[in-house]
Parts: structure tokens; sequence; C-alpha cells
């Protein structure tokens, strides 16, 4: 496609977070009572919906321009949900595991959609106790959608470490900082894209399906990125939910910016070198291994880097449109996330920590919960307090 031809996307983008529920007495998992959605949706409107789990709660914020703008819509929505949520004894965690809930004990919101997801997927549907993070970036050029999509493929595994947050699996720290993708890729129609031709080729494969009548659209594509079948935009699906909303800006900024380098390359008649998706897939499950503490292959090099050294190359490429799109102090602290460690290297530190002490390993869980429910609604103005010390700290 040549240049010329190109609409210049417009780059708003929107943030969708999945939180869990948890009681705060037993720090377990706990369906949202029917009012308790009654008043989030009379609060928030279209902005939350239930989830697959009645367990679940799902925000999007609105296209937004700037990331001031996002910043606000998201502390609005995690407080306003942690506010109603505490008028019936429970709180959200933006994790995208809950440290020791077990997944039969689970109940699925009676939506004709969900429901039929549960009796097509079985018992790999009842193990969906994951919640994610997916960014829409408008690309109005459907085109240029399916360019571009070919080409951020290769930074995927760069912001799946940066959101790590799904370490425990009922009850067991897995050794890895993704759990989640874990779980996800045991369902059809997921893990990384292939790569297409164009709109056509796109397009055609998708029929395949639908004219088969496996699936009704392509809502029922779940890889980790793909054109959005609602909007014009190209949509990050591969990150983990963060817990602390700076991390949640910073991933978001990234992938933003990383879009529009690569459209700012393509338009000087460049394009990012396309590797077989058996490479991609390895920095994927490395990632979703080490997170941000590991190590990842330098594809253009083949060798294996810091995965420190490979962000710092990727904020340098991306310094000019992080400073058009005025989003430099997100992007920044994404050089923070990489240094302090992620949700997952926090979770574990408070369970080893709390172990340490003497807490006992039902208390050290329950301990994790805690400092997640803190630190998801830091920042919102209205973290409600919790109901004692954490657990295994009186």
């Amino acid at each position: 496609m040549p240049s010329t031809t190109m609409q210049e996307p417009s780059f708003t983008f929107g943030i969708e977070e999945e939180y869990h529920l948890v009681d705060r007495i037993t720090r377990d998992l706990t369906p949202a009572p029917p009012e308790l959605m009654d008043a989030c949706l009379a609060r928030l409107g279209g902005q939350v919906s239930p989830e697959f789990l009645k367990s679940q709660i799902e925000i999007g914020t609105p296209a937004c321009r700037t990331f001031r703008e996002a910043r606000r819509h998201l502390a609005a929505l995690r407080g306003t949900i942690g506010e109603i949520a505490t008028g019936f004894g429970c709180a959200p965690i933006a994790a995208s595991t809950h440290p020791f809930a077990h997944h039969l004990d689970q109940k699925t919101t009676e939506r004709e959609r969900y429901q039929n997801l549960a009796q097509e997927m079985q018992g790999v549907g009842r193990r969906l106790m994951v919640c994610g993070m997916h960014v829409h970036v408008a690309i109005e050029d459907y085109e240029l959608r399916i360019d571009l999509m070919n080409q951020v493929r290769y930074f995927l595994p760069h912001l799946l470490a940066l959101s790590a947050s799904s370490p425990f699996w009922q009850g067991q720290d897995t050794g890895l900082k993704s759990y989640r993708l874990t779980v996800m890729q045991a369902l059809p129609r997921t893990g990384m894209p292939g790569r297409f031709s164009g709109r056509a080729e796109y397009e055609r494969t998708v029929d395949v399906l639908v004219k088969a009548g496996v699936i009704e659209d392509a809502t029922k594509i779940w890889w980790d990125l793909r054109p959005s079948h609602r909007f014009p935009t190209l949509e990050e699906r591969i990150t983990d939910v963060c817990t602390r909303l700076d991390d949640a800006l910073s991933v978001a900024a990234l992938y933003v910016c990383i879009c529009r380098m690569l459209y700012r390359q393509r338009r000087g008649n460049l394009t990012w070198r396309a590797y077989p998706v058996f490479l991609l897939n390895e920095n994927r499950w490395r990632a979703q291994r080490y997170g941000v503490q590991g190590t990842l292959f330098d594809l253009g090099k083949g060798t294996l880097a810091p995965f420190t050294d490979l962000l710092g190359e990727i904020l340098t490429l991306i310094a000019e449109d992080a400073a058009a799109l005025g989003c430099e102090a997100e992007v920044a602290h994404a050089s923070e996330i990489a240094a302090e460690g992620t949700s997952a290297d926090r979770q574990v530190a408070t369970y080893e920590r709390l172990r340490a002490s003497g807490a006992s390993d039902e208390e050290a869980l329950k301990g994790v919960v805690d400092m997640l429910i803190h630190e998801t609604l830091a920042g919102t103005r209205v973290p409600p307090p919790l109901q004692g010390p954490p657990a295994g700290m009186s």
C-alpha cells in the first residue's frame, strides 16, 4: 500500500479492564449481588458491565485523546466500583488471577452469550477465572490496521512482561509471572496472530469459520492482538490487568506510541521486519515465565538480552511519539516498572515476607489479596479502608 494513500490515524484510544470481586472478610472471590451491578450501572452507565463469571466486573473508558483524560476516567471507574463494592462487603482487585480461589467454586454470569460460551468450552471454560486489560487504538484505515497488526506483534511480549499480575493459581505459586496466558491458550482462536497480506485475506480467513457456523462474528477471535469487530481500532489483548493505575497507563501509553512509531516509519516507506510466529512465541513464553526480571530475544541479533536493555531501545524508538502524544511521563514510568518489578513480583514478595514472619500459608495468601485491594484503589481518591490489619500481620 503506497504511503501516499494511507489515511492518517487519529490515535485516539480506550482502555478496558477486568476486575475480580473479593469478599472483604474471607478475601475469597464473591459473586456480585444484582444490586451491586445495578448501582454500578446507575453511576457509570455503559462504562461498566458484567463479565463471564459472576465474580468479575469489566470497565471501559470512553475514547480518549490524552493520557490525562484516560487517568481521570480510570481513577473514577476504579474508585466508584470500590466505593459501591464496600457497601456490599466486597472490593475489586486488578489482578489477572486470584491468589487462592478455586475455579470449580465459580458461577457463570446468566447472560446468553456467557452461558453459550460455557456450554461450548466445557471444562476449558470452567477454568476462565482470569482477568485482562485490553487497549484499543483508533486506526481508521482498515488496510493500515492489518499492516500495523503484522508489525506490532513483535512488541507484544514486551508489553506482557510489564503488565504481569498472575503468579498464583488456586493457592500455588506457579513460578510464572503471567499464569493467565496458560489458562487462555487452552481456548481456541487465542495466542499470537499470524501474518496477513491485507484486509481481504483477513476477512476471508474469518469468513471460513463464520460461514461454517463455528462463530457468529470476529468477536469470538481472542488473539493477543486483533482488529476490533465493533470499532475501527487495533485491539491489544495480551496484557494482564495492571494492579497499579500508573502501571496500566504506562503500558497503554507504550502501546499507543508503538503504533504511532510504526505508522511514522511506514509513512517513510519503512516497515518492521517480519519474524516467524515460532520466534515471536518464544519471546511470548519468556515474558510469561520471567517477566521484567528475565531476558528476551533481540530477534534482529538472534541473541538474548536483558529485558531492561530492550525496553531502553523501545523507549528511544518511541521518544518522538511520546512527545507528540504528550505521554512522556507515562512512557518513562515503564523503566520504573522494570526496575522495581510488576504486580506479580510484589505479590510473590508479599507472600514470602508474610510466611517468613510466621504467617500460615492461608494467612499469607490473604495478605496478598489485601495488598491487591490497596494497590487497585490507590490514587482513586476513594480507597475504602481494610477491615483490619493485613492477614498475618496482626
